[in-house]
């Protein structure tokens, strides 16, 4: 297989650090198999939700020229936004993610609608929530709240938010499309752990995470 690689980070220090980057080369060399080649690699230093990057537009145009499939370290590097992944699809270009291989645009193009669902109904219940308060009288947004036990609460609260997203969001669509192509839970967690994605406790997942992480996306 001839392979055009893209990498995306999401900020400048990442960019120079080579934090994620490195992770990102690692998995896609794992992912090699013999005889496979990697004609060129592109990288890209934006945010996964803004469709305007001109690195993925290069290597979309080094595919078609060259006849390569574009090859992802993990889907999430490709894109949260639909318009972004049909126009991938509209190109004729195939794609290999290497945390979901069998994955093409249509299940991608599922993935990342519920994602952006799930996004727009959070700040939909934020907003509900806020509103509530305002009602019963609470003071929003009063300085005298901003001490340091409430600034070190809110950080907690929003890298435990991030972990959920991780765990509950991203793995949970991964392990719902390995359940149905026939996947046991046991080889979607040894799955999940090979791309390191990890509980919300930051732990490897094992059957019974998978069990647990699925039924709960159900709920």
């Amino acid at each position: 297989m001839k392979y055009v690689c893209y990498y995306r980070v999401s900020t400048k220090g990442q960019g120079k650090s080579g934090l994620g980057l490195n992770d990102q080369m690692e998995i896609v060399q794992r992912f090699l198999r013999e005889g496979d080649i990697i004609i060129e690699e592109y990288t890209e230093v934006e945010s996964g939700r803004k469709s305007n990057r001109p690195k993925i537009q290069e290597a979309i145009r080094a595919c078609q020229k060259l006849g390569a499939t574009l090859l992802i370290a993990k889907l999430d590097r490709l894109s949260r936004n639909v318009a972004f992944v049909m126009t991938l699809r509209d190109s004729g270009v195939d794609f290999v993610a290497c945390d979901l291989p069998d994955a093409n645009t249509l299940t991608v193009g599922i993935m990342v609608t519920f994602a952006q669902h799930e996004a727009e109904r959070g700040s939909e219940r934020t907003r509900a929530a806020l509103a509530q308060k305002k009602a019963q009288g609470f003071k929003l947004g009063k300085p005298e709240n901003l001490n340091k036990a409430a600034i070190d609460k809110g950080r907690t609260i929003r890298i435990e938010n991030a972990k959920t997203h991780k765990a509950n969001v991203q793995a949970s669509q991964l392990a719902t499309l390995y359940r149905n192509m026939g996947m046991t839970y046991a080889k979607i967690a040894e799955n999940l752990n090979q791309s390191h994605y990890l509980t919300r406790r930051q732990k490897l997942f094992d059957g019974k995470a998978v069990y647990r992480l699925l039924e709960k996306s159900l709920a």
